[in-house]
């Protein structure tokens, strides 16, 4: 039964997690997006401690690959690259909003809806008014390609007229601030972890569709754009 270690880093939860087919072995998260560098590692060894399992002993790594965060996404990927290249173990890259689809059972029923009566739509916040997001029908099946969206009071307003849409994660804020309509409802307080990617992660093990250790690169969706800080400027000396 092979076992995989999830990694989760698109977000500001830094989240590891052990799995099998039977479900979770254990998980370890901290939510502190300015910790993703200093404490991953030291998730991953507090938790392969716990359970007693050494590294070379699982059986794959998955990564969340995005999008979500530049730096949180390339901290995640380049761990995991390197400890399935030291240990010789596949990669297995999962997408963040996929993975956030499979733990929102976690937070609500979505069986009180009725199986045609209700889309999933994960989001991940991309700064000022804009989010990550796709979205997914009640099987968990996606219906729209994953996308970069400013939300407005009409974003959603053609799925609002036929359907309740459950929004959530970190970008869902923005559509509280802007949607009305009786059929938007919010999840509050849902953070995407490691433990939501293993159902994914085992899939694509039994497919064996990994990844190429040495070329794969996250899913950033958007270029980087680094934000220059304001210079403090002293007084010239006379």
């Amino acid at each position: 039964m092979p076992t995989i270690l999830c990694i989760e880093t698109g977000s500001n939860v830094c989240s590891v997690a052990l799995g099998n087919k039977q479900g979770i072995l254990g998980v370890k998260e901290v939510c502190d997006e300015k910790a993703h560098s200093s404490l991953l590692n030291v998730l991953i060894n507090d938790l392969c401690n716990e359970k007693k399992v050494t590294l070379p002993e699982i059986d794959a790594v998955a990564v969340s690959k995005g999008p979500g965060s530049y730096t949180g996404l390339r901290i995640g990927v380049s761990m995991a690259k390197g400890i399935c290249y030291a240990i010789s173990k596949p990669l297995i890259a999962v997408g963040s909003l996929e993975s956030m689809v499979y733990g929102i059972d976690d937070y609500i029923n979505v069986n009180q809806f009725g199986r045609e009566e209700v889309f999933l739509c994960p989001m991940i916040d991309a700064r000022r008014m804009e989010v990550y997001t796709a979205l997914f029908n009640f099987q968990k099946h996606p219906l729209t390609e994953v996308k970069a969206l400013v939300v407005d009071g009409s974003t959603f307003e053609s799925r609002l007229k036929s359907k309740k849409v459950v929004f959530f994660g970190n970008g869902a804020a923005k559509c509280r601030e802007v949607i009305s309509n009786t059929n938007a409802m919010f999840v509050d307080d849902f953070s995407p972890s490691a433990r939501f990617m293993l159902p994914l992660a085992m899939l694509a093990y039994e497919e064996k569709d990994f990844k190429d250790v040495a070329y794969f690169e996250p899913f950033y969706l958007k270029n980087f754009v680094a934000v220059k800080g304001k210079n403090k400027v002293l007084p010239s000396q006379k």
